[in-house]
């Protein structure tokens, strides 16, 4: 017997759903730090994408992705996936999700500051990090290779 029993379908929903709010944050932000990065420091214009930025982290990215993992623990424990090999290198791809969400988080208060470390070239290039990272959770998960 499971301890989520009937709930395992909405549980996988909502952790399903709040992936969905995570990834799109986590596309959302690079990008608004290569518009960030454009305009002058403490301009208005400045001031309005540090709101910006605060606010996708604040209401949409944190609680996303405490969410994503309160949910995920839950089903990974009602499935006993820790034996299973995919769920391992699932996990890591998770960590490492959060470690940029992280990172994201603290590269707008370097914005917020006023530092602009990474060209706009990087910054593209980092908006692809969670696209590759999804693409091979859904492969682990959807077709379990090992």
């Amino acid at each position: 017997m499971t301890i989520l029993g009937a709930a395992y379908l909405w549980v996988k929903a909502a952790h399903l759903i709040f992936v969905i709010f995570l990834m799109a944050g986590l596309f959302m932000l690079p990008r608004f730090f290569v518009y960030h990065q454009e305009v002058p420091v403490g301009s208005e214009e400045d001031r309005k994408w540090i709101d910006r930025e605060a606010k996708l982290l604040k209401i949409i990215l944190n609680p996303s992705l405490i969410i994503v993992w309160v949910l995920g623990l839950l089903l990974a424990y009602d499935i006993g996936a820790w034996t299973m090999g995919w769920f391992h290198a699932k996990l890591l791809l998770v960590v490492a999700l959060s470690g940029y969400h992280g990172w994201l988080g603290g590269y707008a208060k370097k914005l917020a500051r006023g530092q602009r470390t990474l060209s706009d070239k990087k910054l593209r290039l980092l908006n692809e990090v969670p696209g590759i990272a999804v693409a091979v959770v859904v492969i682990l998960v959807i077709v379990k290779p090992f």
